[in-house]
């Protein structure tokens, strides 16, 4: 199971005005890749008080629930995970290719932007998200830092760290598998954006920030299911994270940035209601998925599933070794990612692509890009050829697509119609 690194404790003492920061060739299990298959602010942001005159000077306290972690409790830890709420096993997945392979491009490549998931209800569209945690990679962090600094990325710092890093000070490294978030559809937006303890700003001077889901999600993954059905208040809330990398906090006279920049997996029912085409556009790829037809195909799903339901660290067992190569292919695809080529003359046509089929901004050209070259470095090459293209192109582009009411031909066939004819 992921694990999510405890928010850890630090002060900040602010005096007249001015802050004060204390040191202190592989194969994919369960996945056909095949041409035409899929048819189917940065600002850095900080701490800032603003005071007014007449008013006492305060002591601020950015608290959190610390965690030491020790060689003790790394021991505990790895004890009570099979304890925990038993997770399917990603290569157990039956079927459902076109969605799978859209959330391993974007475990390889996280710029791609998130996915968005819609399908009949009972396809497996949320167990096959929750079932990714298994395959995540490990990240270095910042020790004890609540919002998972990038040690090397100053745009993935949070304030604190920036501060040490300036300072010269030496940051204590750890690593860390990539978080996975859930939002519950009635969460509150304190809860997901952080909140401002106001009690004991009245009681004890002190204004504490308590950092919410968006902090514990920065450099992993939030999810949504039924991402149809938010509030339209937090909707705007991932428009803006989405947007800038940065979430704000404005709650009474602090303004508290801290960074957010995650991977948003989104999954629903079409039947439920469309999503906004301002948070769909967020969403680099989008995967659509349908009910299995094939009686034997769905004989085994039900027989797996029973299995799983009996004895779950058996049936994770008999798939121990297929998750533990596909570990290691994923591994293996981050760390040549950057080694990927893709040629100038697949790049014009990809753009060429877009134009022709009236897809407004450059979101779909550079997604189009960046999941060509991750899926290339998950088939362990170092350029991108045009099937890596074909296989990708119309999870890109086919929710960028202007909506024509009169249209009845699936969008996703558009694209790949446009791709062969320009491609050809």
């Amino acid at each position: 199971m992921a694990t999510i690194l405890g928010p850890s404790s630090a002060a900040i003492s602010a005096s007249c005005g001015s802050l004060i920061y204390p040191s202190s060739k592989l194969v994919i299990p369960s996945i056909s890749i095949n041409a035409g298959s899929c048819y189917w602010k940065k600002f850095y942001g900080g701490i800032g008080i603003q005071g007014k005159k007449g008013k006492p000077q305060f002591h601020i306290a950015v608290t959190n629930v610390a965690t030491e972690i020790n060689s003790v409790q790394q021991a505990q830890k790895l004890g009570a995970k099979e304890s925990q709420r038993p997770v399917y096993p990603f290569a157990a997945i039956v079927g459902q290719d076109e969605m799978k392979l859209c959330l391993l491009l974007n475990v390889i490549d996280p710029k791609i932007g998130g996915v968005m998931i819609m399908g009949d209800r009972g396809t497996g569209k949320s167990t096959t998200v929750r079932s990714l945690v298994d395959l995540l990679p490990e990240i270095k962090v910042v020790f004890g830092d609540p919002y998972n600094s990038d040690p090397e990325d100053p745009e993935s710092m949070g304030i604190e760290v920036r501060e040490k890093v300036t300072k010269g000070e030496e940051l204590t490294i750890t690593m860390t598998k990539i978080n996975m978030v859930d939002l519950p559809l009635g969460a509150t937006e304190d809860r997901v954006c952080g909140t401002i303890d106001i009690e004991k700003a009245l009681t004890e001077g002190v204004k504490a920030f308590e950092p919410g889901l968006l902090a514990k999600a920065n450099r992993g993954i939030l999810y949504v299911d039924e991402v149809n059905l938010l509030d339209d208040h937090l909707v705007d809330v991932l428009l803006d994270s989405a947007a800038s990398g940065w979430n704000t906090v404005e709650r009474e006279g602090i303004s508290i940035s801290h960074p957010a920049r995650f991977i948003l997996i989104g999954s629903g029912n079409p039947e439920e209601g469309e999503l906004r085409p301002q948070l769909l556009d967020r969403f680099g790829m989008h995967a659509q998925v349908g009910t299995v037809r094939d009686a034997e195909l769905r004989v085994k799903i039900v027989e797996e599933r029973a299995r799983f339901d009996k004895n779950p660290k058996e049936f994770r067992d008999s798939y121990k070794a297929e998750q533990e190569k596909l570990q290691q292919q994923m591994a293996s695809a981050r760390s040549s990612l950057s080694s990927v080529q893709i040629d100038r003359d697949l790049k014009v046509k990809i753009s060429r692509v877009c134009a022709e089929l009236n897809v407004d901004g450059l979101r779909g050209d550079i997604v189009t890009n960046r999941a060509a070259k991750a899926l290339a470095a998950l088939k362990g090459r170092d350029r991108v050829t045009a099937e890596d293209i074909a296989t990708v192109i119309p999870n890109c582009l086919r929710h960028r697509l202007r909506k024509d009411p009169l249209e009845s031909i699936d969008s996703g066939l558009l694209v790949i119609e446009k791709f062969y004819e320009v491609f050809s």
